[in-house]
């Protein structure tokens, strides 16, 4: 029975198991849970009182047959079986525990009343679904886009941009991870279809792909006169660091096109001269100059004409940013970023406003980029020796005639991963003949990439199915498996397959063995897969997934930034990890006296001393800020655009944080008339 709020149960269910304080059997398994030690009913209603006086004294005068005060009748209830009638009597917990009955004005009981009263209809719930265990059929649960993109980065070694490849999922209360509403339609389909084919062209290396283009653009919320990322080097400003996956060994074209005033596209503060670097895993590949080449120049490409006297100059300098260079296969960081002026020869800077703010009135003091576009592979090499590779390869055939052995054996052993499970001789045999497909269109490879393309749409690596063992009836309760309860374990707090030291546990049986399920907990919550709980699940919980669709007023918010807006989710994602990994006391999400920043939080926070784009743990001193409630994130994506709203962060408040939803309100209540300012 569960009656912490949503989010504060699940960020603290994965601190218990690993203290030993929750067992982790009975949370992620289906079948009969084995009571825990119950204080005996009678001691607890003695302790409480007569129960059945208390509501009388307390509740019924709303509660009753003839008010039926929000729908509920205590008046006629049985207190002595509970279980007739568990869903109101949670609800009832849930408004005890959360301080709201009974209502502000009226009698109470005293606290030690109270709470035994609480504990002991606590009790009566827990001790009723012990007895009636009622685990539930578990659906068909869809990989959604998060988890997709995890699950292939674990099984090949592969990053992908999921949502570059695939729609976002449908959720359920705020939530993308629901089962029930993680459909599969044909048009969805067709796009797992298409990324199966790219990913499983990226993973080995198709020596047919041709040139393509990717595009990433900056968004013009972006502030640039700072260091953008800590893969950037010092003495840099503004551009980005972009992790992308070059495909095959050869020739790469860069491109940057600088921001434009919005009117007359103008190079923005051409007339200043500035510094590009281009940099491949933080080694520079060139170094641009541009801007200043017009000043006092009666060149007919520097004059200009029109109402704006835009040159030509100033339209189009920017063609000059392109460079070609050899990059070999694999994950890479391309950065670009300016090389940032020192105060004692320049002076100090006027502060850059973000693009949203400017106009082609506004003559920014700086420049920035715009979008960085890349071109490539270019007279192509093959494809290199990537991890990706590796992990595919787990043997090369030396002959033709060790080519199908080798392919079986590359073919089971990715199966294995991939479905969570042993895997059978038909499960082989389905992709083999993928294999020879593609292996009659070309060489070995490709009959392993049309193999792994077809593993990769498979139903038992998209979904998480679990099946009644044979001659178990429909409504009958049993254990689930070891593999079943690993891939829930895995998906529970990495977001992704169960590696290989959870799938050898899974398979000698020995998962439920005394200590071994609290021992894997342990190990995979030290994992950096772990953070993936708090990224997803605290990101779904808190709506900081909200941030990116949050864009408050610029005329009241002038510093309102993407810098910032990236800043406020990070600080909350590395607050709820540290929580999670140091198992620190759940009250503490509330009361923290300390949060993570950088510099750009810390100036918009009011804290000295930060400076750089890394975030490190810092004391708060003003209380406000304590606990996630002081988060700027929290506070964003509960206020409108505005201004704050106390009716939107109440109602956040009851729901997310207290787990006690406000009742809706009653029909026909007109909307409030705003106030003035003043009031």
């Amino acid at each position: 029975m569960f009656r912490l709020s949503r989010g504060a149960l699940w960020l603290s269910v994965a601190a218990l198991v690993a203290v030993g304080l929750l067992d982790p059997v009975c949370l992620l398994a289906t079948g009969p849970q084995a009571p825990g030690v119950l204080p005996p009913a009678a001691s607890l209603a003695a302790a409480s009182g007569d129960p059945r006086g208390l509501l009388d004294q307390y509740c019924v005068s709303c509660h009753n047959e003839q008010l039926r005060t929000a729908g509920l009748m205590l008046d006629t209830v049985d207190v002595g079986h509970i279980g007739a009638a568990a869903d109101t009597w949670e609800k009832v917990v849930s408004k005890l525990r959360s301080g709201a009955m009974p209502p502000p004005g009226r009698r109470r009981p005293d606290a030690a009343t109270f709470g035994a009263f609480v504990t002991w209809l606590e009790t009566e719930l827990d001790r009723e679904a012990a007895a009636h265990p009622n685990p539930g059929q578990p659906a068909d649960h869809r990989l959604n886009r998060f988890e997709y993109s995890n699950a292939v980065r674990d099984l090949l070694a592969l990053e992908i941009d999921a949502t570059s490849l695939l729609p976002a999922d449908e959720s359920d209360h705020g939530f993308d991870n629901i089962a029930a509403v993680l459909s599969m339609s044909p048009t969805l389909l067709g796009r797992y279809m298409v990324a199966a084919r790219k990913v499983s062209r990226l993973a080995i290396g198709d020596p047919t792909m041709g040139p393509a283009i990717e595009t990433f653009d900056l968004s013009r919320g972006l502030r640039q006169d700072e260091r953008m990322s800590q893969d950037l080097p010092y003495g840099t400003r503004g551009g980005a660091d972009i992790r992308y996956y070059f495909p095959l060994d050869g020739d790469y074209v860069v491109k940057i096109r600088l921001g434009r005033n919005y009117t007359n596209s103008q190079i923005r503060a051409i007339r200043t001269r500035e510094e590009i670097d281009v940099l491949l895993d933080g080694a520079r590949v060139t170094r641009f100059q541009i801007g200043g080449e017009c000043a006092d120049s009666d060149d007919p490409e520097c004059t200009g004409s029109g109402i704006y006297r835009t040159s030509r100059y100033q339209l189009t300098a920017d063609e000059a940013l392109e460079v070609r260079f050899p990059v070999t296969a694999g994950m890479h960081t391309l950065g670009v970023a300016f090389v940032k002026k020192s105060v004692l020869t320049e002076g100090p800077a006027p502060t850059l406003l973000p693009p949203r703010h400017t106009s082609s009135t506004y003559e920014a003091p700086r420049m920035d980029v715009d979008y960085v576009r890349l071109e490539g592979p270019f007279d192509p090499t093959g494809p290199g020796d990537t991890p990706s590779r590796r992990r595919v390869f787990v043997c090369q055939p030396a002959s033709i005639g060790d080519e199908e052995p080798c392919a079986r054996e590359i073919l089971g052993a990715l199966a294995r991963r991939a479905y969570r499970r042993p895997v059978s001789e038909s499960d082989v045999d389905t992709l083999f003949q993928f294999y020879r497909i593609g292996r009659g269109e070309g060489n070995f490879e490709r009959g392993i990439q049309e193999a792994l393309t077809r593993l990769l749409v498979s139903p038992q690596f998209l979904f998480r199915i679990e099946r009644d063992p044979p001659g178990v009836s429909p409504d009958e309760i049993y254990w689930i498996s070891d593999f079943e309860l690993a891939s829930r374990l895995s998906f529970f707090l990495w977001s992704s397959l169960p590696d290989e030291p959870l799938l050898e546990v899974a398979a000698r049986g020995a998962l439920r063995a005394p200590g071994e399920l609290e021992s894997q907990v342990r190990r995979m919550l030290a994992d950096p897969r772990a953070s993936a709980l708090a990224k997803n699940f605290g990101g779904q919980w808190l709506f900081i997934r909200n941030l990116q669709a949050v864009d408050p007023d610029a005329s009241a918010f002038p510093d309102f930034d993407d810098n910032l807006r990236v800043a406020f989710q990070r600080e909350t994602e590395l607050f709820l990890d540290y929580q999670l990994r140091e198992d620190r006391p759940l009250a503490e999400l509330l009361t923290a006296n300390y949060t993570f920043a950088n510099e750009r939080l810390a100036r918009f926070y009011g804290l000295k001393n930060v400076y750089g784009a890394h975030f490190r743990r810092v004391q708060l001193t003003d209380p406000r800020r304590a606990g996630l409630l002081g988060h700027g994130s929290i506070l964003t994506v509960t206020s409108y655009a505005t201004r704050t709203s106390p009716v939107v962060r109440g109602k956040f408040l009851l729901d997310n944080i207290l787990g006690a939803p406000p009742p809706p309100p009653p029909p026909n209540v007109p909307p409030l008339v705003e106030s003035a300012e003043a009031g």
